[in-house]
């Protein structure tokens, strides 16, 4: 009977003694590695509130006094990314130091991470492609909503601009979605200001300098009238003589029209020509 008693005491004690020892190591990694990964959580969530007011005042700066639609959707996608992979640095980085502070090896998670990223850097070069492409699209201001543009061999107007796709809506209403690494090429037709080219194209044995007073005629009535003066920019430009065959003669003109303009421009100036050569009697070929 005394045996079995001094067994439990020494059981206790030895249980006692262990939990002591535990509380003692606790207490120790608290005062230690704990407080520094609280450091650590602290820091990142400062660093994240950080980013997230520089980000605010970053994208005032990038729509600035100008609240246009095309400025806003450019400055959010931009910052987006950038917020949104400055998050997950932090992340990682704060991660990796709360888990060497928990005492776990981190060469084989990092190891395993490499494999990982390595296999998804292989499946995602195109991705990678386009998100690269859409950011330098977005930063140097290459197109904007709203813009004709024609990228890829599509063309039409731009809708949307993501950093993997840009999408373009054709006269047919044909949406063209495409990929922003297959864009090597951009051609803007309504970037600051629009021209439309006038090719008229008379018979030969007309005098030139006739068909010049005409066309000047006709574009100096359409910057007087109401409805095409706020579009058109300058003075029609006579660029003269452009080709010459046996039987006809092309005249080629120039008009400077406010972005987006110069089709509707260039439809009301060919309606005008047609009637005014027909009124002075210039053959067409």
């Amino acid at each position: 009977m005394e045996t079995t008693v001094l067994d439990s005491k020494n059981l206790s004690a030895h249980v006692g003694h262990a939990f002591a020892a535990l509380i003692e190591r606790f207490a120790t990694w608290l005062f230690t590695s704990g407080a520094r990964i609280v450091i650590v959580l602290a820091l990142a969530w400062i660093a994240l509130r950080l980013l997230r007011s520089a980000s605010a005042r970053l994208h005032k700066a990038l729509v600035g006094s100008a609240t246009s639609l095309e400025n806003t959707k450019r400055a959010d996608t931009i910052l987006g990314m950038v917020q949104t992979t400055a998050s997950i640095l932090i992340g990682i980085a704060a991660g990796m130091t709360v888990l060497r502070e928990t005492g776990i090896d981190l060469a084989p998670v990092l190891a395993t991470a490499g494999i990982g990223g390595l296999a998804i850097g292989f499946g995602a070069q195109t991705l990678v492609k386009d998100v690269i492409s859409g950011f330098f699209l977005l930063v140097e201001d290459q197109v904007r909503i709203g813009d004709v543009v024609e990228v890829a061999g599509r063309r039409g107007t731009v809708e949307t601009i993501q950093l993997r796709t840009i999408q373009l809506r054709d006269l047919s209403g044909n949406v063209h979605i495409v990929p922003n690494g297959s864009i090597t090429l951009v051609s803007n037709m309504t970037r600051d200001f629009s021209r439309y080219l006038v090719d008229a194209q008379v018979a030969r044995r007309e005098d030139p300098d006739r068909v010049f007073a005409a066309l000047r005629q006709i574009g100096d009535e359409m910057q007087e009238d109401p409805a095409f003066q706020e579009a058109i920019l300058q003075p029609i430009e006579i660029l003269g003589v452009e080709t010459l065959t046996a039987a006809t003669m092309t005249i080629r003109a120039r008009l400077t029209t406010r972005a987006v303009e110069q089709w509707r421009v260039g439809r009301e100036f060919n309606r005008r020509m047609k009637k005014r050569f027909d009124e002075l009697g210039i053959s067409v070929a």
